[in-house]
């Protein structure tokens, strides 16, 4: 079953979902986690459990994704599975390393609609290059991929249902008005990771 997996992916694709975990994971420290601008899922899932308790992202996202994928791997095959572990790996990794530094933007908490764009850029684009090759950068990537194969509904509008409820629990810990701003952000990614994923395809590959 390796071999076949092995035989199955592509190095180009490898790449890619690497760099699209690189991405998301950057923009995820030094915009999300800096700005009091959250994101929905289990991207926002995480950093509201760094919020109350101290658990860094690296841990939670791979924690949460692995069961996610777990629950989703007969529907979307192993090849998803292969890819979706080289994102999670990738993900912990950037994170790591880049928690060892200081942060870029620490100002962009005076700025939330700047940090609402520019984290909807570094999510959409991160996470769409990894949806775009067949894996999950997070475990609510793996559970849209699922729903919308199912449904036959947009990844992006199935993205926006999960996103709005992780929004409603980071009330707890995020001002109101900042969690419109969130709103606004994870809007932006969901549609950003359609347009990422679709983009050069042919109809019927992103059906």
């Amino acid at each position: 079953m390796i071999q076949q997996i092995f035989k199955e992916s592509k190095l180009s694709s490898c790449l890619m979902t690497m760099l699209g975990s690189a991405i998301l994971a950057f923009g995820l420290y030094h915009v999300h986690s800096m700005s009091g601008v959250t994101e929905g899922g289990v991207l926002g899932l995480n950093l509201l459990l760094e919020h109350w308790f101290g658990i860094s992202p690296s841990i939670t996202n791979f924690v949460a994704s692995t069961i996610c994928y777990v629950m989703g791997w007969r529907l979307l095959g192993k090849t998803f599975l292969f890819y979706s572990a080289v994102s999670a790996v990738s993900f912990s990794v950037a994170y790591r390393i880049l928690e060892r530094f200081p942060p870029l933007w620490p100002q962009l908490y005076q700025h939330p609609l700047l940090a609402a764009v520019l984290g909807a850029l570094f999510v959409g684009v991160g996470t769409g290059l990894v949806v775009r090759v067949g894996g999950a950068t997070s475990g609510d990537d793996a559970l849209a991929m699922c729903l919308s194969q199912v449904t036959g509904v947009r990844i992006q509008w199935v993205y926006l249902i999960s996103d709005l409820s992780i929004l409603a629990l980071s009330i707890s810990y995020i001002p109101l008005r900042r969690i419109a701003y969130s709103l606004l952000t994870v809007i932006l990614s969901g549609q950003l990771i359609g347009f990422v994923q679709r983009a050069g395809k042919p109809p019927e590959e992103t059906a």
